[in-house]
């Protein structure tokens, strides 16, 4: 695919990361001038709205809080109305390095999903991370058809047609491995990148075993419906 002849829309889901948006936002232009950029404020209870108000970056809030998946919905939408051909997803803790998102605008062959895949057996990823997301990798792989090496990532790039097709059911933390899984099932083209492990200070709003169980429970819905 080649970045530059493609529209796309660089989303950044926020949740409580005011002390990472200005730094974000700076290190996204730099590394992707073309590109659209939404941050989406979750309800966040730290100074996250009077640091957006200061940027010049598009942005839009959610009140109240509606968790991870319904904010990656919202921007797929808003990407969709507004005609961009891909939304390339990071996180706004800086754990996704936006120096990296060439990878996914310079990467060939086309794809249809581009998945930033880490190194799980990196020393940095905490256990309890790495668990649970080889199991949920594991399922997704089994049930799909597809070998998924890092199920949970949030960087990542989709195309908008493939957007409009999926019928995502769950809007909370396992909203992106449903992605896959729905994506493996359709037998879409994915492509998985290799970016930096990267962990420092900033919290883990998952519940590994909560969310796996979940999950395990949604899929199972989705197998024998």
């Amino acid at each position: 695919m080649d970045g530059k002849n493609k529209k796309i829309l660089i989303l950044v889901p926020a949740y409580n990361a005011g002390k990472y948006l200005a730094e974000l936002t700076r290190r996204i232009r730099k590394a992707a001038p073309d590109c659209g950029l939404l941050i989406i404020n979750d309800g966040s209870t730290d100074n996250s709205a009077e640091i957006l108000e200061k940027l010049e970056v598009e942005y839009l809030t959610n009140d109240p809080n509606k968790g991870k998946g319904a904010t990656l919905q919202r921007g797929f939408d808003y990407a969709v109305e507004r005609g961009y051909d891909y939304v390339l997803t990071i996180d706004a803790d800086l754990q996704h390095l936006p120096e990296e998102i060439p990878r996914f605008l310079n990467y060939r062959p086309y794809a249809d999903l581009y998945i930033g895949t880490r190194n799980l057996r990196s020393k940095d990823m905490p256990p309890h991370r790495r668990l649970s997301n080889y199991l949920t990798s594991l399922i997704i792989s089994v049930f799909s058809g597809r070998r998924i090496r890092d199920s949970q990532t949030g960087y990542r790039m989709i195309s908008t047609e493939v957007i409009r097709t999926l019928k995502q059911t769950y809007i909370g933390y396992m909203f992106e491995s449903e992605q896959l899984f729905l994506a493996g099932k359709m037998n879409l083209d994915i492509a998985e990148i290799p970016i930096s492990t990267v962990y420092e200070d900033s919290p883990s709003f998952i519940n590994p075993i909560m969310d796996t169980a979940r999950f395990i429970k949604l899929i199972w819905k989705r197998i024998i419906s």
